[in-house]
Formats: structure tokens, C-alpha cells, sequence
């Protein structure tokens, strides 16, 4: 059994592979190329950076599963495969506590002032008396989307004071003290407004919704980009509606959004949601356990 490996995995998800003597090889090819590589192989895991689409499929002859070291697999033609007998395996919860923390990072950079504070001391600059920030205690969270990300972010922001409102299109089951509100109820009463949803729910925050929040609320965007509508965002954070934004994904990515991305009020990271090195070894275990349970029937 060999596994193409395209976007990489950690040494400890490497080891597993090893240790049950299944071959395989870390190259990352572009669509074209990959086209010409696949038949070669019998599995195929990625992580962002590779699509595997319909031709992708149809031109891995001995494909037996595509893995995706992550939890979405939106970059994944997933109902083709599973609809020509390919397994398609992921990582749910493996890196939900580190897209959590971020959420707070840009939470704290937002309400402390620190991308402002940063740029301007590198430039020699003291500006004390400018960065007046605010609180997380005592201020409404507003969380939509109550999956396993929501709910841990929940969790730490009870710990931090917060009062939490939540909503969801699921029926909401929780212990954790939280109010489950109406979405304009959300939108309205938040003071920071965290999304986490799938990549499907496209344009859930737009004019419309900017309309009903404070003029001293922060958006974060962790999720997926493209929920968020960037253009209605923008608009919203010069016309000064909103305080301002923590962006981790965007719609196209690397984002070609200049304005966005360089407004005052915005703290910007390059999708990097799961990127500790935490993360990373657990979804190098946990893939690589699931591609050996699959490949061992």
C-alpha cells in the first residue's frame, strides 16, 4: 500500500504509517501534475492546499481512501468519492482548542489595541495615551455556530467573565452556561460576535446584519472565508458601524483584499486556526491511525 501524502504530516503520524508497514511519500503537486501522479497510488491525504476534485478521483484508478488531515473536507469531492466506494476520512476536534485560543487572540488584539500598539512602537512611536482598550470580563459574547470550536470557545470565555449568547440552526443541547438566543437577538446584544460554522453557509454576516450591531462591537472570523461578505465588512468598519474585525480566513486565500486586510481596526492572520504545533501532532495521529484501520480490513 502506498499513500501519497500532499500536504504533509507530523513525524508522529509518520511513525504510525511506519510502524504497520504502509508506504508512502510527502510531495506536493499541483492539479495538473497530480492528475499524471495519482494512479500510482492508493491513498491520498491532504490538509488545504490540495482540491482533490472529480478528475482527481477518476484518475486514481487504485484509490481505496482520501484523508484529510483537518475537520472540513469542503477541498474534498467527498460525496463523488463516497459514491464510488472511497472512503473519505478526517479529523473532527483535533485542532478545535487551537482555533479556540485564537479566537482570544484576536480578541485580546482587538480590545487592547496591540496590532495599533506594535506597529506604531517599531516606528519609534509612545503612544500611551492613545490605546484606552477594554475588558473581556462583564462584555456579551456572541457565538454563532455551537459545534465543538463554539462550545469550547464558550467554555474559556465563561472562565474569562464573559456573558455568552449562542445560536445555532441545530437544536442546541448544553450544560455550560450560556443563553440561546434568536440570531438578531445575538447581533444585537454582543459586544465581540465569534463565527463558526461550515464553509457551506456563505454570506451569513452581511449589510443587513452590520445594520444590528453595536457601532462598539468586534466580529471575529475563524471559521471559513466567504462568511463573511468582505466587501459589506469593509464598508461597515470605514463607515465606523462596527469597532472592527479579527480575520483568519478569507475568501480567496492567499487574499488579494489589501483594503481589508491593512484597515486600522482589523487584525489579520493568514489562516492559521490550527497551526500550533499541538494541533498539528494530533491530526497526524489521528489520520494516520484512521488511514491503517482502513487499509488493514
Amino acid at each position: 500500500m502506498k499513500i501519497l501524502i500532499a500536504d504533509g504530516i507530523s513525524p508522529y503520524g509518520q511513525e504510525i504509517l511506519k510502524k504497520n508497514g504502509i508506504d508512502f511519500h510527502i510531495q506536493h503537486y499541483e492539479h495538473d501534475e497530480l492528475l499524471k501522479e495519482i494512479p500510482e497510488y492508493d491513498g491520498i491525504l491532504v490538509r488545504s492546499a490540495t482540491k482533490v476534485t472529480k478528475d482527481i478521483i477518476d484518475a486514481g484508478k487504485h484509490l481505496k481512501l482520501i484523508a484529510r488531515g483537518g475537520t472540513g473536507i469542503d477541498n474534498i469531492d467527498h460525496e463523488y468519492a463516497r459514491s464510488n466506494g472511497i472512503p473519505v476520512l478526517n479529523t473532527p476536534g483535533a485542532n478545535s482548542a487551537s482555533v479556540a485560543e485564537l479566537v482570544f487572540a484576536h480578541m485580546f488584539a482587538l480590545a487592547r489595541f496591540i496590532p495599533q500598539a506594535n506597529i506604531t512602537m517599531r516606528k519609534g512611536e509612545w503612544n500611551k495615551k492613545t490605546y484606552k482598550g477594554y475588558e473581556l470580563a462583564g462584555k456579551t459574547l456572541g457565538i454563532v455556530g455551537f459545534g465543538r470550536i463554539g462550545q469550547i470557545v464558550a467554555r474559556m470565555a465563561i472562565a474569562f467573565g464573559m456573558k455568552v449568547l449562542v445560536y445555532g440552526q441545530m437544536d442546541i443541547q448544553t450544560d455550560l452556561e450560556v443563553n440561546i438566543v434568536a440570531k438578531d437577538e445575538l447581533l444585537r446584544e454582543s459586544d465581540f460576535i465569534t463565527l463558526h460554522v461550515p464553509k457551506k453557509a456563505q454570506n451569513i454576516i452581511t449589510k443587513a446584519e452590520f445594520e444590528l450591531m453595536k457601532p462598539t462591537a468586534f466580529i471575529i472570523n475563524t471559521s471559513r472565508g466567504g462568511v463573511v461578505n468582505e466587501d459589506d465588512l469593509l464598508e461597515a468598519l470605514q463607515s465606523g458601524k462596527i469597532a472592527g474585525a479579527g480575520i483568519d480566513a478569507f475568501l480567496n486565500e492567499p487574499t488579494p483584499n489589501p483594503a481589508l486586510v491593512n484597515h486600522p481596526s482589523v487584525s489579520v492572520t493568514p489562516h492559521i486556526g490550527a497551526s500550533t504545533k499541538e494541533a498539528q501532532d494530533r491530526v497526524g495521529i489521528q489520520i494516520a491511525e484512521k488511514i491503517v484501520a482502513v487499509l488493514k480490513k
